[in-house]
């Protein structure tokens, strides 16, 4: 079982940053990939990025060059820097871990950037 707590989310002006944190615990030996997802009013869940435990990075093509997914492994922490952040990043902004084919879910964290 993990555990997947978010910080950091906050209301910003556009073109502000805010730095998200995922903090994972519970009885695992690794987690294979850690990523973030996000959800805006009345759209779908979407990948924002993800992370390999060997540091290959996928991004969605909306927040190439703006966004900077990271991981500590021996925190088992995953973090997303988002630079330039655009009215249209508002969303919740889920922690996701996948582990020995289960995924597992943080509770969300709300990103609300002003124009």
């Amino acid at each position: 079982q993990v555990q997947l707590v978010e910080s950091g989310g906050d209301l910003v002006q556009a073109g502000g940053s805010l730095r998200l944190s995922c903090a994972a615990s519970g009885s695992f030996f690794s987690i294979s990939v850690m990523g973030w997802y996000r959800q805006a009013p009345g759209k779908q869940r979407e990948l924002v990025a993800d992370i390999t435990s060997y540091g290959t990075t996928n991004y969605a093509y909306s927040v190439k060059g703006r966004f900077t997914i990271s991981r500590d492994n021996a925190k088992n922490t995953v973090y997303l820097q988002m630079n330039n952040l655009k009215p249209e990043d508002t969303a919740v902004y889920y922690c996701n871990a996948l582990l020995i084919g289960n995924r597992y879910w943080g509770q969300g964290t709300q990103v609300t950037v002003a124009s």
